[in-house]
């Protein structure tokens, strides 16, 4: 077992025991549930618009390559910058790069999961650069050493109580403060940091191709802040996010409001195409776009499980997992949790250390019925497990184990030996590493074959 698997159950068996922190979770899920539906309504028929999104998708990682570089040449005709970085290192040694050209002491970045995944914060923090999360939700989880618990909303685990105290402590405001005075304390920090900073960093919901422009969608105007007040924008994005053109946002900015929020559309949607112009009067200087990659083409290599590439990030899928709702966010301990991370870390960070997260799920298939995009998530997760097992990433006592259910299972008479009490002694007393954590198994009394004949006796 790696020692990633080992702290995933650790904090799942924490998380999943601890009442307040589910309390919490199915309150706030439970106010997403009661808006969605009502964002649905916007369409006449949001099956067809799912299946769009997804053709659309398809359109686009099937021509990855084209659609890349026809983003960087129409990108660079304004002035852009496009640097092409194949693993996080890369991205963090440009990102350094082009900070100390402009002497940056202070940066400040809107929501993303990519700089999750890259390790932003942590290592501009060791370059003596101050970065400041512009997100109130990431601001929260900044101040409180955490990193994002969800893809949309990351301190969705915290009460407005938790949120209070911890300003409180961190910035000394008064512990009866509402939520709106918390978020006007923490606006009056952000406005003097977006004039501070040398360098604003943002992800992109979408890169459009044929524009050769970014699509930023949020609720809070920070995203706007952060890549129009400093001189420089640099925006860090994962090659997936590619759609072929300007027009499909027509159909991917309702789907990504609705299934992520509940909104029709989302407050601020920004579309990004270069550096200020000549005949412009607000906007950076310079603009650099990294497009990366790290292990996302490992991904596009795999037939089944390029499918995967085709996700907005709207966190649908979280929500309406059971295993999420119960281990949370933190528990996974990668950058993308759920069921899309259970899905990609293990194609983006190794099979080796990250094959149990494709194993924590009941595989009912909630998350593939919700889907934005219709990706086929339970399969994709089970197509991880059978690659695992192919690649010999399990031990000699499971091997064996299962090898002796499939010889019991295939054999009628081999299933019929023994009691109900008899097998669950044998189960649930030897094979302990099974138990460890899991329930017992409950054997019936009787077997089919008995049943059977006693109810067809006559």
């Amino acid at each position: 077992m790696s020692q990633t698997s080992e702290l995933f159950l650790e904090k799942s068996k924490v998380k999943a025991a601890d009442l307040d922190h589910r309390r919490k979770i199915n309150f706030n899920i439970g106010r997403y549930n009661a808006v969605v539906p009502k964002g649905k309504e916007q369409y006449d028929n949001v099956h067809l618009a799912r299946e769009r999104a997804k053709n659309t998708k398809w359109r686009a990682i099937e021509t990855l390559d084209q659609q890349l570089e026809d983003f960087e040449l129409n990108f660079t005709k304004r002035g852009g910058k496009v640097i092409w970085a194949e693993n996080a290192e890369q991205a963090m040694e440009e990102i350094l790069k082009i900070c100390k050209e402009k002497n940056c002491k202070t940066l400040v970045k809107s929501k993303s999961m990519v700089t999750e995944e890259i390790h932003l914060n942590d290592n501009l923090e060791k370059h003596g650069i101050e970065s400041i999360e512009t997100d109130l939700g990431e601001y929260i989880q900044q101040l409180d050493g955490e990193t994002a618990y969800h893809i949309v909303t990351p301190a969705m685990h915290k009460s407005k109580e938790d949120v209070a105290k911890l300003f409180n402590e961190k910035l000394g405001t008064p512990l009866d403060y509402t939520p709106e005075q918390l978020t006007l304390k923490a606006r009056e920090i952000m406005r003097k940091k977006y004039v501070q900073a040398e360098v604003g960093v943002t992800g992109a919901n979408f890169i459009i191709s044929d524009t050769g422009a970014i699509a930023v969608t949020e609720n809070e105007g920070n995203g706007r802040l952060s890549c129009a007040f400093p001189k420089t924008h640099i925006v860090v994005v994962g090659i997936e996010k590619v759609i072929p053109s300007l027009t499909d946002l027509g159909l991917f900015w309702p789907l990504l409001s609705t299934f992520g929020t509940g909104q029709k559309i989302t407050v601020y949607n920004s579309i990004i195409a270069g550096p200020r112009q000549l005949n412009e009067v607000d906007g950076p200087e310079e603009m650099y776009v990294i497009l990366l990659d790290n292990g996302r083409t490992n991904i596009l290599k795999n037939p089944k499980q390029r499918e995967s590439l085709y996700c907005i990030r709207c966190g649908a899928c979280l929500n309406a997992c059971p295993v999420y709702k119960n281990i949370g966010g933190h528990s996974y301990g990668a950058a993308y949790s759920g069921p899309i991370g259970s899905v990609i870390t293990p194609n983006l960070s190794g099979m080796q250390d990250y094959k149990h997260l494709s194993f924590a799920s009941s595989l009912c298939g909630n998350c593939t019925e919700v889907c934005a995009v219709k990706i086929n998530l339970h399969e994709l997760l089970l197509d991880n497990r059978k690659e695992s097992v192919e690649e010999g990433m399990t031990t000699l006592a499971e091997r064996s184990a299962w090898k002796l259910w499939k010889l019991a299972s295939l054999k009628r008479s081999l299933m019929n030996m023994g009691t109900g009490p008899m097998k669950n002694l044998m189960i649930n007393g030897l094979f302990t590493d099974w138990k460890k954590h899991r329930g017992n198994l409950d054997f019936s009394k009787k077997t089919f074959n008995q049943m059977w004949k006693e109810q067809h006796k006559n």
